[in-house]
């Protein structure tokens, strides 16, 4: 490794928040090139923070009658694991993208399946923060909470991971404010029984301000590199 690649990686991750809106076939685009310039060792791990216009997204588990879109919001193959997600206003999105051949924190080098459960425990970490209570249910990915208002479990926050060559991308969102009904237009992650919630729907006054603090306090404990300041785009 020359000592270029080496600095870059001992920075850790760039932090970027995107202020508006971005489109969903920009961010798919931006990822890919630093996927490509990391697997040259040539640019930073990032997160990145943003939201989506409302989008439904298929991964590749995705089948089409669990698609009914009344609003005719774009659609896009994402060619990450799951089934369909929505994205839109009032959802944060953090798409991660890190060189999964070395260690990070508590993921072993070349352990996706580390990987994945370091996302759902950063994600119940962050939320604990937010005063929610959440976490993991067997057979069921994402991060979900027991929800007063329907006496049942409801997901909270949604993961969506590509590997490529070991670089990981695509990434996570929590329903911070977003409009719950959108979520009607699929059958989210493919199951029928549970439904969406909130932050905003739970009763809580975050904002994505709080939740990006509460992410970057948690970040260390999974994955051992230190935040830097977020970098405004």
């Amino acid at each position: 490794m020359d000592q270029h690649s080496a600095i870059t990686q001992l920075q850790g991750p760039l932090w970027l928040r995107s202020a508006e809106p971005v489109e969903y076939p920009e961010a798919m685009q931006t990822m890919r090139k630093r996927v490509a310039a990391l697997r040259e060792q040539d640019a930073r791990e990032m997160v990145w923070l943003l939201q989506h216009p409302p989008t439904f997204t298929a991964g590749t588990s995705a089948r089409p009658e669990d698609l009914f879109n009344p609003y005719r919001f774009p659609t896009y193959a994402a060619g990450r694991g799951g089934q369909w997600t929505y994205h839109g206003p009032g959802q944060r999105v953090a798409y991660v993208m890190l060189d999964l051949q070395r260690r990070h924190g508590v993921v072993p080098p070349r352990d996706v399946r580390a990987y994945v459960c370091a996302l759902e425990g950063w994600l119940i970490a962050a939320l604990a923060r937010l005063g929610v209570v959440a976490g993991r249910r067997d057979g069921r990915i994402g991060v979900w909470v027991s929800d007063d208002r329907t006496g049942r479990d409801s997901k909270i926050a949604a993961l969506g991971v590509r590997v490529t060559r070991w670089i990981c991308w695509h990434g996570v969102s929590v329903n911070v404010s977003p409009a719950l009904d959108h979520f009607d237009g699929i059958v989210p992650c493919g199951i029928r029984e549970h439904g969406v919630t909130s932050l905003a729907a739970l009763g809580l006054d975050a904002t994505m301000q709080s939740l990006d603090a509460a992410l970057a306090a948690c970040w260390p404990d999974f994955f051992g590199d230190a935040v830097p300041p977020i970098r405004e785009d």
